[in-house]
């Protein structure tokens, strides 16, 4: 139905006003006291499928990715429908409206979509108050990012502030430096500056008596070598696990007209086309650390197979978001049966 029917009316609507709609209805769902009841319908609990992850037991291995629910504003009701955890932002300390419109478009040719939102959020105090108000049944996440309008070389300070306020209130946090729509953000990315933020963050935590894990959102368009100095720099200084990966802006081989891709212009591509590449990335850091840094798997998630293949190359946990889009408010709990099919299977 939600393909026939639901989506094609979604779709009559530019990509940010059907956001809003759902956001609308996922109100109401909490208004109305509907959440037990979508639940009972797309909930598929399992002990079986808790998942341990970096001392964090995950109810599942299916959560939602960060640019959903920037703002923390819907996660109880993501929840409902099969999620095992949500990665709110990317946050910024201060409250910012992105890039300017249109900044989101659909390719239903290639199931993709193209963004250039540019961290638009609500800002840190936002979202500290909505999650004042959380459920802890549900594992959350805190992606965190810069204000547009501060400088690389003060980008340290919007970090350290969002990483200290998000603290006590998420069970992990992702540092994000590989979102191609902040105007130098990518910059970060290089060894040293990598290494600079990421040694003061960690100084930080590591006089916290409650050490939360510390992920890194790694970019597909990295080269091998920017990997291998990435990989480095998370081993020495004890980084938790990464997210792997971020949109991209590569546009090779995709199906929508050429001429539609450069009006779209610039922004990062998500969906089916990165799929291969983010899973590519999954299993070459796998065999890298052998097996010993976590992997969230994230790009391209349509179907259970596709959610297998990233746990197979090497994830522990896998996120969608382009594929919840395109697939509809099922897609969470037929990943979830197919799992714990294949678990079944292996133990025969």
């Amino acid at each position: 139905m939600y393909k026939r029917l639901i989506r094609p009316l979604f779709f009559i609507f530019g990509p940010e006003t059907a956001h809003a709609l759902v956001f609308f209805f996922f109100r109401i769902i909490r208004f109305l006291y509907l959440k037990k009841i979508v639940s009972a319908i797309y909930n598929h609990e399992c002990l079986q499928m808790e998942t341990e992850v970096c001392g964090i037991k995950f109810p599942n291995k299916v959560g939602v990715a960060a640019g959903f629910d920037k703002n923390a504003d819907v996660y109880d009701v993501l929840e409902s429908f099969g999620f095992g955890h949500v990665e709110i932002g990317t946050v910024t300390p201060l409250a910012q409206k992105g890039n300017p419109k249109p900044r989101l478009f659909r390719l239903p040719d290639d199931k993709a979509l193209i963004n250039r939102m540019g961290f638009n959020n609500k800002g840190l105090e936002h979202a500290i108050e909505r999650l004042k108000k959380r459920n802890r049944s549900l594992i959350i996440g805190g992606n965190i990012g810069k204000n547009t309008l501060t400088p690389n070389q003060d980008a340290i300070n919007d970090y350290r502030t969002c990483f200290i306020g998000l603290y006590p209130y998420v069970d992990y946090l992702v540092v994000n430096v590989s979102c191609p729509n902040i105007t130098d953000l990518h910059k970060l990315q290089d060894q040293e500056e990598l290494e600079l933020l990421l040694t003061d963050l960690m100084n930080w935590r590591a006089n916290q008596s409650d050490k939360k894990p510390v992920f890194l959102k790694i970019s597909p368009d990295l080269n091998q070598l920017q990997l291998d100095e990435t990989l480095d720099v998370i081993k020495r200084l004890g980084i938790d696990g990464v997210v792997v990966s971020n949109t991209s802006t590569a546009r090779q081989g995709l199906s929508t007209p050429k001429e539609v891709i450069i009006r779209i212009a610039n922004g990062g591509l998500s969906g089916e086309p990165i799929a291969e590449r983010a899973t590519e990335l999954i299993a070459y850091i796998n065999d890298k650390t052998q097996g010993k840094l976590p992997i969230i798997g994230v790009g391209g998630i349509f179907t259970p197979e596709d959610a297998l293949n990233k746990l197979k190359a090497g994830a522990s946990l896998v996120q969608v978001y382009t594929g919840f889009i395109y697939e509809g408010p099922g897609l969470a709990k037929r990943i979830n049966k197919r799992i714990l099919k294949s678990y079944k299977s292996n133990r025969k």
